[in-house]
């Protein structure tokens, strides 16, 4: 297998890193920025119309602000994700991320009194509403994740009831993951006479002839779907019913989904010991512009493993804005976070947010630090780009997001994940979930792996 390396002109990608269909077959095949930038635009917006509001961003431009792209070919598909305190914070962010790259407006709204959310795993989501702005609107689709207590928050919510009930009623589109469908709609009577799955923790709850144990479920107006592990696979779903199916297919491709069956797991090298004689501890730092699926799919992930996990922003604020619109609130500025050893330093990816993390001088030395204590770190997506930027990548072995690679590094069964010594690194998207799992089986074994993975609903092999 080759070393891998990230060629310089390579470096800026499209601000939202989102890929294009690539093939992985044509070693060949490599996306410039303004090419991938024209694929994405062609392909998405063509069919689905983005107007810029506080509700529904688009996309983000170079300095890592909002811009709207339109078309007049099709209507505006508005969409409602409520979120409350226990809110599981992966369905959440993998949905609203999904459906806006889809082209839909997503209103996410709070039904607590504040905007600000602590989710079930303690990530920290800023809503763009709060639901009682809601009541009198009409959405082609409302789409409720689960956690704990997070779907009893979304029950209790009466305004919610009558929104969902009310979508139920007029035929429009509505959907529940994990513990949703057992916890919130079946109390509103919102899965009579439907075929319905959810978390399997839940399954018992649901009416036993109705009950079914597939991943995703449509039946009639209503989908459900299983968990974390199945959110990719649900929100595609939604958007199949919004836009149709070759919407849906494109979108899955972008987001690394038709690798599932032809790419390994992962490839490990130069193999050292992960394992530690302490909680582990983790730094994730972010800024204006991170892909809000992987930074949270990858804390998440951790967090469930008992890994002790610190987000740093590199901004002045603790809140950053993520590349598809998503609002995320820090643990720590990145100043404070710096006071503290870390066994694992990981980078999300998002072009926007990779240069401002290469502008950090703070990080930049924590990276320097990291290397030298030959303590680990790694990166997903485009942010090898800024390991690469550091010579954290000489003689290593490393994957990047697709449009990233070159004829000579590429190879059409590159594995989902790449370990080298204390070197991590994983296409993004959807392999993010790999990748995460793959830490959680180097720091404490594979049982503790397949355990998270089991909780997540995510397909994972029984041998390590």
């Amino acid at each position: 297998m080759a070393t891998y390396s990230i060629p310089t002109a390579l470096l800026k990608l499209s601000p939202m890193a989102v890929p294009a269909t690539i093939t992985v077959s044509s070693p060949s095949f490599t996306l410039t920025a303004s090419e991938q930038r024209k694929t994405i635009a062609t392909k998405l917006s063509a069919t689905a119309t983005r107007t810029l509001s506080p509700t529904s961003p688009s996309t983000l431009s170079s300095s890592g602000t909002m811009a709207a792209s339109s078309s007049p070919s099709m209507p505006l598909k508005k969409v409602l994700v409520p979120i409350g305190f226990g809110t599981e914070e992966m369905e959440a962010v993998i949905i609203v991320d999904v459906l806006r790259l889809a082209g839909a407006a997503v209103t996410v709204a709070s039904v607590e009194p504040e905007l600000e959310i602590e989710a079930s795993g303690g990530m920290k989501l800023v809503a763009d509403t709060l639901i009682s702005a809601c009541s009198n609107e009409v959405f082609d689709l409302v789409a409720l994740p689960g956690g704990m207590p997070g779907s009893v928050r979304l029950r209790d919510c009466e305004i919610l009831r009558k929104i969902t009930s009310r979508q139920a009623e007029e035929k429009r589109l509505y959907g529940a993951i994990c513990a949703a469908p057992a916890v919130t709609l079946l109390p509103w009577g919102l899965i009579r006479r439907k075929q319905t799955t959810c978390h399997p923790a839940f399954n018992d709850k649901l009416p036993q002839f109705w009950a079914v144990k597939s991943n995703i479920h449509v039946s009639g107006e209503l989908t459900t779907s299983r968990g974390p592990g199945t959110t990719f696979g649900f929100s595609l779903a939604l958007v199949e019913q919004l836009y149709g199916e070759s919407v849906a297919k494109e979108l899955g491709e972008s987001l690394l989904m038709d690798s599932e069956n032809d790419s390994p797991r992962k490839e490990e090298f130069n193999k050292v010991d992960w394992s530690v004689d302490h909680t582990p501890r983790v730094l994730i730092p972010i800024a204006n512009g991170s892909q809000g699926i992987e930074l949270v799919t990858i804390a998440d992930i951790l967090r469930r493993a008992k890994v002790d996990v610190v987000i740093a922003s590199v901004e002045k604020s603790r809140q950053i804005l993520a590349s598809t619109g998503t609002k995320v609130v820090a643990d720590k500025l990145i100043k404070e976070a710096a006071e503290s050893i870390y066994d694992l330093i990981i980078l999300p990816g998002g072009a926007a947010a990779d240069e401002r993390l290469s502008k950090s001088r703070i990080l930049k030395r924590m990276l320097k630090e990291q290397d030298s204590a030959k303590r680990i770190y790694g990166a997903v997506c485009s942010s090898p780009a800024v390991l690469f930027k550091q010579g954290l990548l000489k003689d290593k072995r490393a994957i990047a997001h697709p449009s990233l690679e070159t004829e000579s590094t590429h190879e059409v069964n590159a594995a989902k994940v790449i370990i080298d010594g204390k070197l991590i690194t994983s296409k993004g998207f959807y392999n993010v979930i790999d990748f995460a799992l793959a830490i959680v089986s180097k720091l404490f074994g594979h049982a503790r792996a397949r355990s998270v993975a089991e909780g997540l609903v995510f397909e994972y092999p029984r041998a390590g």
